[in-house]
């Protein structure tokens, strides 16, 4: 088994469907310029709210990728 090194980014995704959602945006967008993501960790879950009701979540983690 190799040995890896690892770097870890923090994200901030949102979206007004669910906190995975949120999630998968954040993961999506890094993938494009960020090669080799290995995991995630959700470190904070906000919410905004707007009469009453959840109008938007925002997940905050940070994310894992191997260094080449």
């Amino acid at each position: 088994m190799s040995q890896h090194v690892y770097k870890q980014l923090e994200l901030t995704g949102s979206s007004s469907v669910s906190i995975e959602e949120a999630v998968r945006v954040a993961i999506a967008k890094a993938h494009e310029t960020v090669r080799g993501i290995q995991w995630f960790s959700i470190t904070e879950t906000r919410g905004h709210v707007e009469d009453g009701r959840v109008a938007h979540w925002q997940v905050s983690l940070k994310i894992g990728f191997t260094l080449e």
